[in-house]
């Protein structure tokens, strides 16, 4: 789904008051809290994480999931293990309403991703 907005804060509350933002509230904040420099912003019509001025990740509520669009995942997890069990398309995660967020490991595929970014290394497409 797009949200015709410009700020991140139009974004959230343009949001249905439902499971996929709790979910992409919960996503939102384990991004923000990984460093200070993290910036929150708009791109494509969905929530935008940059370091560095390079992009981070793109999260999105979809109609039947929550999208965390974060690049090559090979990059940033090349054995697949920090994403086991998670539903894994070309360059995004997607989280359903039975996916207890808590339960996967995708806070340590987000501190990687950070980790590889602040390292210079390229973690996109």
């Amino acid at each position: 789904m797009q949200y015709d907005v410009s700020s991140p804060l139009e974004y959230m509350e343009s949001l249905d008051i439902d499971w996929r933002k709790d979910k992409l509230q919960e996503l939102r904040q384990m991004i923000l809290q990984q460093d200070s420099a993290i910036q929150e912003t708009i791109s494509y019509k969905m929530l935008c994480f940059t370091l560095n001025e390079s992009v981070l990740f793109h999260l999105n509520a979809q109609k039947g999931y929550v999208s965390l669009y974060c690049g090559d995942t090979n990059k940033i997890d090349p054995e697949g293990e920090l994403l086991k069990g998670l539903s894994v398309g070309k360059g995004c995660i997607r989280f359903t309403k039975t996916k207890d967020i808590s339960t996967t490991r995708i806070n340590e595929f987000i501190k990687q991703a950070v980790i590889l970014l602040k390292e210079g290394k390229d973690i996109g497409c």
